[in-house]
């Protein structure tokens, strides 16, 4: 049995560090400072409402208020000329920037270290054109996720992308993370329905790669290169996403069992029973669903507390045969005996609030101290020993305590360790360890959510060194100043 959650004290200012006091060990690079003819140079550019000065705790603090930098000045375009502009200008003055989106990044890539240019994309979100006939949408990189999903939704097409932030976070900002998100398992990796994207260079070029072409073999697939690359190469401006349909028919079935094991056997009977409706494969030990009952208020549709929580959604377009086959894979979950306890959404509303249990952990840990926080890939059958051995490592320390919960359907854990306020030993137990233990199960040291600040240094435990070091030599060509995003993706120290 796990033990109970202890209640720690709200989190505290000090929880919020700048990177350069978490990193001691990390210097300021030899960029240039901001001088007022620079501040003059961008208000001519974009305008006195695109200059910020005052005010920017937001764009300096990470979401988890966990990493801080101390900027003095955001830059925000309203269209890719004067996005090119303002980078062309930082390129020349080598002054180092770092794009930012929705700034819900969890891993320190989305704001700055130092005193770096914050060049947000807030003022780029317009949807551009949508294409029912070929279920394609364009639009710039500052649309938010939900107002991007709303729109599609009124053409019948659904965004292949759902994660807890949609309705802060910016689909530019998804894809220089490559984010992941709920529904994987059902629409596959984000890359895969991008049909085209514009980027803008560090020296101000434009790449144009805009197409609304399914089938586009022309050589190199250049455009992959900026997903995933956490703006260190360039800036995405616009994009083409291919939609798939809306589904008619949404279901969500929520399982209590007894162990890890339990979960895994639900998994596999509902690949089995379920198959291609299979939209959302997710889990989460009791101590999750503690913190959203306990700090959101959110209520668990099950009558007895469990050690772990199964949850899984199908959508499709025929509801009778969508709900059929749901029944028939209930009846066999309780036929195997690997849950004690279940229920079926009877309606949307109840649906939502079970998906809501699993996406709200995230927010229900915030107050409860200092997180260090770990988004890895590992085989299904592994995923909560390595929960397991973080909670015995940091045992020695009072009111610590880890957690786990994720998405089974594509091996992707959300391990999370805690203590009251932040703490050296704590995180000395953990790193390297964590990533060790990754390494040894072939695993990834980023499922989702990318290397940021936090885990550039760590990167070797998931790439060859022939790899890291072609991944420096294409930062070189893109950006030989190295003045977009630093310290971020690549390892600063060897």
């Amino acid at each position: 049995m796990i033990r109970q959650i202890v209640k720690l004290s709200p989190l505290c200012a000090q929880c919020c560090r700048h990177g350069s006091k978490l990193y001691p060990d990390l210097n300021r690079g030899e960029y240039s400072r901001i001088s007022d003819g620079d501040l003059n140079t961008f208000t001519s550019i974009v305008g006195s409402n695109g200059v910020k000065t005052e005010e920017l705790e937001h764009y300096n603090s990470d979401w988890l208020n966990t990493v801080s930098g101390f900027t003095e000045l955001v830059v925000s375009p309203k269209t890719v000329d004067e996005l090119s502009a303002v980078l062309k200008h930082c390129n020349s003055q080598r002054l180092a920037v770092v794009p930012q989106g929705g700034n819900t990044g969890l891993v320190g890539g989305s704001n700055p270290v130092f005193d770096e240019i914050v060049l947000s994309l807030e003022r780029m979100n317009g949807i551009t054109h949508i294409d029912p006939d070929a279920g394609v949408v364009e639009c710039e990189a500052g649309v938010i996720l939900q107002t991007l999903s709303d729109k599609v939704a009124e053409h019948g097409y659904t965004v292949p992308l759902d994660l807890g932030a949609r309705g802060s976070c910016f689909i530019g900002g998804n894809l220089a993370t490559h984010a992941g998100g709920l529904r994987v398992i059902r629409y596959g990796q984000l890359r895969a329905s991008v049909l085209g994207m514009r980027v803008v260079l560090p020296s101000g070029q434009i790449l144009d790669g805009r197409s609304n072409m399914r089938k586009d073999n022309t050589g190199y697939d250049i455009k992959q290169l900026f997903i995933g690359s956490e703006g260190t190469l360039g800036v995405i401006s616009d994009v083409s996403l291919l939609l798939p349909q809306t589904p008619v028919s949404v279901n969500t079935a929520l399982f209590g069992c007894q162990s890890f094991e339990d979960v895994v056997k639900c998994y596999r009977i509902s690949r089995q029973y379920l198959g291609e409706i299979v939209s959302a494969c997710e889990f989460m030990d009791s101590l999750c669903m503690t913190s959203v009952q306990d700090n959101l208020g959110l209520a668990s549709p099950l009558e007895d507390n469990h050690n772990f929580y199964f949850l899984v959604e199908t959508s499709g377009m025929n509801n009778d045969h969508d709900m059929e086959k749901l029944e028939n894979c209930i009846e066999a979950v309780f036929e195997a005996g690997c849950a004690d306890d279940g229920v079926m959404a009877a309606s949307q509303d109840q649906a939502r609030h079970m998906m809501s249990l699993r996406e709200n952990v995230a927010p229900a840990l915030k107050p409860l101290g200092y997180n260090y926080k770990y988004d890895v890939s590992l085989p299904i059958k592994d995923m909560y020993s390595l929960v397991e051995s973080i909670r015995e490592k940091i045992s020695c320390i009072d009111n610590s305590f880890a957690l786990g919960y994720g998405h089974l359907g594509d091996n992707n854990l959300h391990l999370n360790a805690l203590t009251p306020n932040y703490d050296k030993e704590a995180l000395s137990l953990i790193e390297p360890f964590v990533y060790e233990e990754v390494a040894r199960m072939r695993g990834s040291i980023s499922a989702e959510h990318g290397m940021g600040l936090k885990k550039a240094n760590y990167l070797k435990y998931s790439k060859d060194p022939g790899l890291i070091e072609l991944m420096r030599t294409l930062k070189d060509v893109f950006d030989p100043q190295g003045i977009m995003n630093p310290y971020k993706l690549l390892p600063w120290k060897d």
